[in-house]
């Protein structure tokens, strides 16, 4: 066996940020389907006079370019910073990715407050949502958390002795 193939590390069904991998292409799958409806959204709200409209519908065309280079880069590969982009970005935490893409898909709703902005950017705001929960973290398992119980009853049971100085 050779140095290289003992120092490689294994990869198991999580990564460092502790996401598995159904739940990181659900996040992925949310910010496809929310670059398609940012986009749909954003350039039928740009099809009016009001200046609002027309840069909030701006914004979620921007929205939805940075959803699908950050998500899918391979949906750009004629864009030569892509992969760089998707890099950097695969390198983000869940909650830095979380709190980005919620307020890429708040500010247009700010900007103009109608139905297609709300529609538009409900989806991108749910991938930001989903990538905040998993910030939070996995939820502990039955035994443990029944393990901890019984602990807090056992330390809560012991008499205390007074006659102690």
């Amino acid at each position: 066996m050779s140095s290289e193939e003992g120092a490689a590390p294994t990869k198991t069904g999580t990564d460092d940020d502790g996401m598995s991998w159904w739940y990181r292409w659900i996040c992925k799958l949310a910010g496809v389907l929310g670059g398609i409806s940012c986009a749909s959204m954003g350039i039928w709200n740009c099809v009016t006079v009001n200046p609002l409209n027309i840069a909030a519908g701006v914004w979620m065309v921007l929205t939805a370019c940075v959803l699908f280079l950050c998500e899918v880069p391979f949906c750009c590969q004629f864009v030569e910073f892509a992969n760089a982009i998707a890099a950097r970005a695969d390198r983000l935490k869940p909650w830095q990715k979380a709190l980005f893409y919620c307020g890429m898909a708040l500010f247009p709703v700010f900007l103009s407050f109608s139905i297609t902005t709300l529609f538009g950017n409900a989806i991108a705001f749910s991938t930001g949502v989903l990538y905040g929960l998993a910030s939070l973290g996995k939820k502990g398992d039955a035994v443990s958390y029944a393990r901890l119980q019984h602990q807090k009853q056992g330390d809560e049971e012991k008499p205390t002795d007074a006659s102690v100085p």
